[in-house]
């Protein structure tokens, strides 16, 4: 990562955090997203302190002009765009029935409509130097797996993936890679927020490796297809759960040896 210029959304905490971690902690340098300046300057903060070469932008992934605002500062600050990883995302628990149109919207704009603008923004950036890697956060509920309440989630997770096919097709004489990371269940502080501890001892439980994983264990993977070990690499999906996902049921998941 030395000498690359990576830009994550929606990074001040949680998945996006982590991955701004593993990318600054092998020597790129990184420009992050949120939506909220305290969480974003405490962030920048942190990681500076650690000796991370990052900096902070307020910006809403879901608009065009905050889009592009974050490829200009990219470009004003580091002189180019290596690596774009959009992972801003959010996940409300509601049924179908009870989904109000604005929710709805609201969910696919973060979701579906932020990778699309953040990739479409950084876009000339890496066709001019003929060079890019792009990794989006989809989901394994949607592509693989789902549950009551995220119908619009599930939704948005599945549909990123078909963008990405698609730009990897189009962008790939461009020497500009896109792929994609499929998290389970990650132990981030939204899901300690937003889900109760009965939820996150079940999810555990669930999982053949036996924990649930970091943010970390995501951009881990995220790093690795950002790299130039994975220049032959387009178009795909790496799943990271722990092998959550692997079980027929539940109960064949193999008991835990002593």
């Amino acid at each position: 990562m030395e000498g690359r210029v990576a830009i994550v959304t929606g990074a001040s905490r949680g998945i996006g955090k982590g991955i701004v971690i593993c990318l600054a902690e092998e020597g790129a340098a990184v420009l992050f997203t949120d939506v909220s300046a305290e969480r974003g300057r405490a962030c920048e903060e942190e990681l500076r302190a650690r000796g991370l070469e990052v900096s902070f932008l307020l910006a809403d992934t879901s608009s065009v002009a905050d889009s592009e605002a974050m490829a200009r500062a990219a470009l004003e600050k580091y002189g180019r765009i290596d690596i774009l990883c959009p992972n801003a995302g959010i996940f409300p628990q509601t049924l179908i029935e009870d989904i109000s149109e604005q929710e709805w919207d609201e969910v696919c704009a973060v979701n579906l409509k932020g990778p699309f603008l953040a990739a479409k923004a950084c876009l000339g950036p890496m066709k001019r130097r003929r060079y890019g890697r792009i990794v989006i956060t989809s989901s394994v509920t949607g592509p693989s797996v789902s549950s009551p309440g995220h119908g619009h989630y599930a939704a948005t997770k599945s549909g990123v993936l078909g963008f990405m096919r698609t730009a990897a097709l189009e962008w790939a004489p461009y020497g500009i890679t896109i792929n994609a990371v499929e998290p389970g269940n990650i132990l981030t502080e939204g899901m300690k927020l937003h889900r109760d501890q009965d939820f996150i001892d079940a999810q555990q439980a669930a999982v053949p490796l036996g924990r649930l994983g970091t943010p970390e264990d995501i951009g881990r993977a995220v790093r690795f297809l950002a790299s130039d070990e994975a220049e032959y690499i387009t178009g795909q999906v790496i799943v990271v759960d722990g092998g959550q996902t692997l079980p027929e049921m539940q109960s064949a998941i193999l008991p835990r040896l002593p």
